[in-house]
């Protein structure tokens, strides 16, 4: 079956409306997905999806031993729910740090503005490091996003500001209080892969074992993990944006290894 747990739009750091992922949905055959912007449901106000089930979803950016550590919740509310006032909290972080990002781009000699920041999230409730990197390539910085963000956007960078958000525990607390279910995303991208281990013990549900980019002896180890400790196995694509995303929306996968996550949150 072709489904897709992961997946953003221009309400956080993808580049499609709302309306026009639902679309890439609908040509790929995606017949169960979730949008899962970063620390944003407002991709949902007003969504119309004809033809396929529709989970709500969220991505919420977490720091731990120096890791950036991304929990994803599903069947959450869409009204007022304890994930609401953790959700302003990382937003008004994201926009502190990417002043911050401007501020020490500006020392080292690029000129853009917060203001062309914002221009580039095309009105979105989460900023992040692509809306900088866009005002870069639009300043005429760099040729493209991939060389902002490794000449200056990544550790080490002129620009690069550590995020500093809630711990992963936090983030899976609140998401099941919320009446939700938190999964561990893309975890081929840790540098300290003993916090799956550590988030196993503290409530975590499910792992993000079918990714886009996780290679198939990667997919096996978390295959294994997720056994391991009695998690829940899902699949995204991460899809941002067509020009970094080349594979598109949607990820095959067998019904029987999704069921599990699937009666949950069904």
């Amino acid at each position: 079956m072709i489904v897709d747990f992961h997946s953003h739009t221009n309400a956080s750091d993808g580049s499609f409306a709302p309306a026009e992922l639902v679309e890439a949905m609908r040509k790929r055959g995606v017949g169960t997905f979730s949008i899962t912007d970063h620390d944003t449901l407002r991709a949902y106000d007003g969504l119309e999806v004809a033809g396929a089930r529709v989970i709500p979803g969220i991505e919420i950016n977490t720091s731990w031993r120096g890791n950036d550590v991304h929990v994803l919740g599903f069947g959450l509310p869409l009204g007022d729910s304890p994930l609401t006032r953790t959700l302003e909290t990382n937003r008004s972080a994201r926009r502190d740090r990417m002043s911050e990002m401007v501020r020490k781009l500006n020392a080292a000699g690029y000129a853009i503005t917060i203001a062309d920041v914002l221009a580039e999230s095309d009105g979105g409730d989460a900023i992040g490091r692509p809306h900088v990197a866009k005002a870069l390539v639009r300043g005429g910085y760099f040729p493209d996003v991939a060389a902002t963000f490794k000449d200056v956007l990544n550790v080490g960078g002129a620009g690069y500001v550590p995020s500093d958000h809630i711990t992963p525990r936090e983030a899976i607390d609140v998401i099941v209080r919320s009446g939700g279910i938190p999964v561990l995303a893309h975890p081929g991208r840790l540098k300290d892969e003993s916090i799956i281990d550590d988030l196993a013990e503290s409530g975590l549900v499910g792992l993000e074992v079918f990714y886009n980019t996780h290679t198939p002896s990667q997919t096996a180890h978390y295959r294994a993990k997720a056994a391991q400790y009695g998690l829940v196995m899902t699949a995204g694509s991460d899809f941002h944006d067509p020009r970094w995303n080349v594979r598109g929306v949607g990820m095959d996968v067998e019904e029987d290894d999704i069921r599990p996550f699937l009666d949950l949150v069904l």
